[in-house]
């Protein structure tokens, strides 16, 4: 299977309880357990978080095949983190056949429903966004796709939950964070959307027809990493020492090569196995919201 550059390969959650975690992303969204294991003390260091070592983790994937793994590793709750208050990834977008049959089901599964399947204001209605929080407080979009944008493919859903197709980024200053997917990584910055976002009005209190500029990056048409300006009251979020960020953690793109990005990395690239990764080179580096974004080589 050809993997384009950019393409998101995963997205990393904590939860405080695997095997709880597990009966929602397994048994309700039917996800497909493919590796279930602990933490490397190598793989932990390398996204910069050495006190993960040993930690329960499970790589799930849509029964569809798409090379795309939901990663849940398990980790204490942190008392300060507050869902979509916070600079980092904010929330993870999957594509899925039937909205309106979620939320009948989630919440008996561990999810909390947030934002109920609706359409979405100043935008083409493309598709269909429910928003739900899991048991770590991670935010997952389940997204019907009804049709493409004018400059941007939506990918439809070939099983009841399907890929991650877009990762939602909250940064301090967004054209910064455009610009250095574009510089660090060869991304390239896409359209820009105003809108009333309800998900971040509703945690800042903020009137709710309070207008939020969105961007997207994306890989030719293919959309990739939607980066949000945040309030001004928006901080730096807490997180255990050591450890990795609560919530959503941590997101793996797939790049052409390791070598030409102009990124940090915490650690070396190194060759890595099991599932996502598939023997390839893989790094992880930090980006301007304080986001892990870890790097895997393929060939397009």
């Amino acid at each position: 299977m050809t993997i384009a550059h950019g393409t998101i390969l995963g997205g990393l959650s904590t939860v405080p309880n695997l095997e709880a975690a597990l009966s929602g992303y397994r048994d309700c969204l039917q996800l497909e357990v493919a590796e279930q294991s602990e933490l490397s003390a190598d793989l932990a260091s390398s996204w910069g978080c050495p006190a993960n070592a040993g930690s329960r983790y499970a790589a799930l994937r849509p029964k569809s095949g798409e090379p795309c793994w939901m990663r849940l590793v398990e980790q204490a709750d942190h008392p300060d983190f507050k869902p979509t208050t916070t600079y980092g990834w904010a929330a993870f977008e999957c594509t899925v056949e039937d909205v309106w049959h979620w939320p009948k089901v989630v919440e008996d599964a561990g999810f909390t429903i947030v934002g109920p399947p609706k359409k979405l204001e100043n935008i083409e209605p493309a598709f269909i966004p429910m928003q739900v929080l899991g048991t770590g407080q991670e935010m997952v979009y389940l997204n019907e796709v009804l049709g493409d944008l004018p400059l941007t493919d939506l990918p439809r859903a070939h099983a009841p939950v399907d890929r991650i197709f877009i990762v939602v980024l909250a940064t301090p200053y967004r054209p910064a964070s455009l610009a250095w997917y574009r510089d660090a990584i060869g991304l390239e910055p896409g359209e820009d959307y105003t809108l009333p976002y309800s998900m971040i009005n509703d945690a800042f209190g903020l009137p709710a027809d309070t207008q939020t500029i969105i961007s997207m990056v994306q890989g030719g048409r293919m959309p990739i990493v939607e980066v949000d300006d945040y309030p001004a009251e928006a901080t730096v979020r807490a997180r255990h020492a050591g450890m990795l960020p609560p919530g959503n953690a941590l997101v793996t793109l797939g790049v052409r090569d390791l070598d030409a990005c102009n990124a940090d990395w915490i650690a070396a690239p190194t060759v890595r196995e099991g599932a996502l990764y598939e023997g390839r080179r893989a790094a992880t580096t930090i980006g301007l919201g304080g986001e892990l974004l870890e790097l895997v080589e393929v060939n397009e």
